[in-house]
């Protein structure tokens, strides 16, 4: 189908852990080594040991309630020092927690959810309620999830659907879901906070774009920015404001500093992070041990908030000696060391702030939770959920890693032996097989695997129509090696050399419906060229039989034509071949590449076509090679391919048939995370 969809960012929610931190956190009277200008200590909050924030502070309702209490600096000038009212003690702290981890081998909960309007909101109550500790009602409860990331506020219309947020963020409906839990135990103390790195007039559209704000305002819950660097905030509550920790001297973080909120919950309270679960084009995966770079703040530098960065500094030179063509293999080992530091970095976050509870863009089949009390562990069943654990092609690209380092460093700096985790929950089971494989690095590189289950011909079509995206169980298709066999074009598929090749079926539409329009196709390959046999069940053979078959039919989309979207290289995925085939031999040819948002006709797959029809039985067979040097080029033993198979029929109310549905909401073939797998058998 011609002319670029839009790719639908998935509205699942992936997963989210639980991770809550108690008391442990006590400031100490001792200066922080940065001591602010008089100005700013005499509008300093109290000394932390003295307040927690108030379920009152921002009106509920009111237009400022999910600024907003952040009450963050909208003065850009940033001069002076970061101010300090009071510190931290991280030593006890870092003592504490690696006590209390090195200790915790309790179970890790996964939850699947049941599909329907609220299963967001059911899973973060289901979560909460089988892993959050029983507290007084009149705790104080801090719940950090996910919002924004790297690459915030994008066109969806020119970024496949993507808006920057919705795949970064953890859906503001599982947060609800927490604080009903929270809300049935007594708890009213309860504020929603997450760490921000750019101006307070981002923040407010962030919370406004992601959903947050109203979410927020429908609970009467507090949100605030913790990324107040303590100068130019002199209102409010300054959740943000920076604590110096002290203790910090020998570790990789000398200069952290930690938001006041966030102080004030480790020490008298409940700290909750709700990460979403995904991969991350750097860290490998994000969840509970990542998701604290967003409560980081460094005294390197003013705004303090804005330092973020320096956690993974060493990239920045990585990334610029790939943009000038360094050396790849240098390349590569400064880059696996770059991580390795990030890694040792937010080890030493985890261990002064290291929560106690819950704790991708390739979407989930699942809707899943996973939580627990051991971020660690959380995150080791996380990235078995992602096939990012003991992942050999992952081990090959970062120098022997076989799962995220920062995974690896936090089990090593705690003592935590990640080997055999307990899984409990009804969502356990998922584990027990292998998991696909979604991952893009930054390195680059790239990863995909979908390790699904074969299934019978058809059998997508119990999926019910969604507008996900997702892979769901996305398909294989087979392509035997033709080694000494010849293939004649003849339009009959008669050749031996068919049998050996195994055929995929399907009668799905592009929303994953049965339709009874069924499909059937076999592949075969040389080392010069790609075979493709299909059988066209129940077609109206709907074609303009006057146009010619020589040379590329404009527009064959919209008459009756099989369609083959052919990948050359994994690493790539946006870029790839389009083939629309009639069945009386026409053909038209088109190179797609969706990061440059450009389609050309230009491109010739130099296919060979041969085609039979039968009207009476309304059947159609088309028989093809293809030799363009593009696609003989990928036609490696071994490899695999992202690969798509696709088809039109019918007049006025057509039906978009596909053998991998992408399931968005009107008819597109153009979302390349949707697509299958040709594997080239060996």
């Amino acid at each position: 189908m011609h002319g670029i969809g839009r790719l639908r960012v998935s509205l699942r929610l992936l997963c989210a852990t639980l991770v809550l931190a108690v008391s442990g956190c006590r400031p100490s009277s001792k200066s922080a080594p940065s001591q602010p200008p008089p100005d700013a200590l005499a509008s300093s909050a109290s000394p932390v040991t003295s307040t927690l924030p108030s379920a009152s502070a921002a009106p509920s309702g009111s237009a400022s309630s999910a600024d907003v209490v952040a009450n963050a600096s909208t003065n850009e000038s940033h001069e002076g020092s970061v101010a300090i009212g009071a510190s931290v003690d991280g030593s006890a702290l870092r003592a504490k927690n690696r006590a209390r981890l090195a200790a915790d081998h309790s179970p890790v909960t996964l939850l699947q959810a049941t599909p329907g309007p609220h299963a967001a909101e059911e899973l973060g109550r289901r979560l909460c309620e089988a892993v959050v500790p029983q507290r007084p009602p009149e705790t104080h409860v801090l719940l950090k999830p996910n919002l924004g990331g790297f690459e915030w506020f994008r066109d969806p219309a020119k970024n496949d659907g993507d808006n920057g947020i919705k795949g970064r963020t953890t859906d503001p409906e599982f947060v609800r879901g927490v604080i009903h839990c929270l809300r049935a135990r007594g708890h009213q103390h309860i504020t929603i906070a997450e760490g921000w790195g750019a101006t307070h007039k981002d923040w407010e559209r962030l919370v406004r774009v992601s959903g947050y704000q109203a979410m927020a305002d429908e609970e009467k819950t507090p949100l605030v920015a913790m990324d107040d660097d303590g100068v130019f905030d002199v209102a409010g509550d300054q959740p943000g404001k920076a604590l110096g920790v002290h203790g910090m001297e020998k570790t990789h973080v000398p200069t952290l500093l930690m938001p006041k909120i966030l102080a004030e919950h480790l020490e008298h309270g409940l700290f909750l992070s709700l990460p979403k679960i995904k991969a991350h084009r750097f860290g490998v995966v994000s969840m509970a041990v990542k998701g604290m770079q967003g409560t980081v703040m460094l005294s390197d530098a003013v705004p303090a908030f804005h330092q973020k960065w320096r956690m993974h500094k060493e990239l920045g030179a990585v990334l610029e000696g790939e943009k000038h063509g360094k050396d790849a293999k240098e390349d590569r080992a400064a880059y696996v060391r770059a991580l390795e530091i990030f890694a040792e970095r937010i080890a030493d976050v985890l261990e002064v702030e290291a929560p106690d509870g819950f704790g991708r863009m390739w979407a989930s089949k699942e809707s899943v939770a996973i939580g627990g009390t051991n971020p660690v562990l959380v995150d080791r069943v996380g990235a078995a959920f992602l096939g990012l654990w003991k992942n050999e092609k992952l081990a090959a690209q970062l120098g022997g890693h076989a799962t995220s380092p920062l995974l690896e460093t936090a089990a090593k700096r705690f003592g935590i032996d990640l080997e055999a985790p307990t899984v409990v929950g009804d969502g356990a089971t998922l584990l027990d097989r292998p998991r696909p494989v979604h991952f893009v690095g930054m390195a680059p590189f790239a990863i995909h695997s979908d390790n699904t289950p074969a299934t019978k011909p058809g059998s997508l079509g119990s999926f019910a129509p969604t507008s996900d995206a997702g892979p769901h169980d996305k398909p294989t298709a087979h392509a035997a090696p033709l080694g000494s066999d010849t293939v004649t074009l003849d339009g009959r598929g008669d050749d031996a050399a068919w049998q050996r090749a195994p055929e995929v079926t399907w009668d799905t539409d592009y929303a994953g419906a049965a339709t009874g329009i069924v499909t059937h196709a076999r592949f075969l390959y040389s080392p010069t060229t790609l075979y493709a046999l299909f059988r066209i069940e129940h077609t109206g053979l709907h074609t303009d039989r006057s146009r010619p078959t020589d040379v590329p039919r404009p527009k064959l989309y919209e008459e009756d034509c099989v369609e083959l979207f052919f990948t050359p290289d994994r690493a790539a995925p946006h870029h790839y071949y389009e083939i629309e085939l009639g069945p009386f031999g026409h053909h038209l040819d088109i190179d797609v590449n969706r990061d440059t948002k450009q389609s050309s006709t230009d491109w010739s797959s130099h296919p060979r076509i041969a085609t039979t029809q039968d009207a009476t039985t309304h059947v159609a067979t088309i028989e093809v090679a293809f030799d363009a040097p593009e696609i003989a080029h990928a036609l490696v033993a071994g490899h695999t391919l992202p690969f798509a198979l696709y088809r039109m029929e019918g007049t006025g109310a057509r039906t978009y048939l596909a053998w991998s549905p992408p399931r968005t909401a009107k008819p597109n073939f153009h979302v390349p995370d949707a697509f299958g797998s040709l594997v080239l058998d060996p």
